[in-house]
């Protein structure tokens, strides 16, 4: 079984691309949604976090904006949240690919925004870079609810730049031309991971 890589950075469209490659029934691992679950009530980074981080824990759940405001610009603090969550998000990882190989599926894909930030581009068979023309990206950041140029420029500082992304993906999507360009991209990109 295949294990492919999907990343981009904020605002390139990397989720609506992973549904596509869920609508073509590829295995999907979200890593931002095993870390919403895993912040919510019940899940099993709330004491965890709570406790490394005190006050961010709010009616039985990680306030991630709270969470975010510690971290961010603080390459400590972020060492110790990954800590706690990189092996939360690790067991529910395996969760996925035994559920896929048992499904017989040749490849799965990993949904996980900071794969070259992290260098986990090495556990993976090929890695698929979403992307989009930079306007394009700012106005779709921009758009969303609380956020600010400020922000968006922080998010991006600790994020590999679009352009060393690009250069380092086996493929590249550009969601720029639309959604149905880009599932024309994905179907191709299926087409030839499966030919190889």
């Amino acid at each position: 079984m295949k294990i492919i890589g999907l990343t981009g950075s904020i605002g390139m469209g990397k989720s609506t691309t992973a549904a596509m490659f869920r609508e073509a029934g590829i295995p999907i691992y979200d890593a931002d949604a095993e870390v919403h679950a895993a912040y919510d009530v019940g899940g099993a980074a709330v004491e965890p976090v709570g406790a490394a981080f005190p006050g961010v824990v709010k009616d039985g759940r990680v306030d991630r904006e709270e969470l975010r405001k510690r971290v961010l610009g603080d390459p400590e603090a972020l060492g110790r949240l990954n800590a706690i969550v990189h092996p939360i998000v690790g067991r529910a990882r395996v969760d996925v690919f035994a559920r896929a190989e048992a499904a017989g599926a040749d490849m799965v894909i990993l949904d996980v925004p900071l794969i070259y930030e992290t260098g986990g581009e090495k556990n993976m068979h090929k890695v698929i870079v979403v992307s989009a023309p930079a306007e394009m990206q700012r106005q779709r950041v921009l758009a969303r609810e609380g956020m600010t140029p400020e922000r968006l420029d922080a998010i991006l500082a600790q994020q590999v730049p679009d352009a060393e992304k690009r250069r380092r993906a086996d493929y590249v999507i550009d969601t720029g031309k639309g959604l149905e360009a880009a599932r024309e991209q994905v179907r191709a990109i299926i087409a030839d991971l499966r030919a190889q």
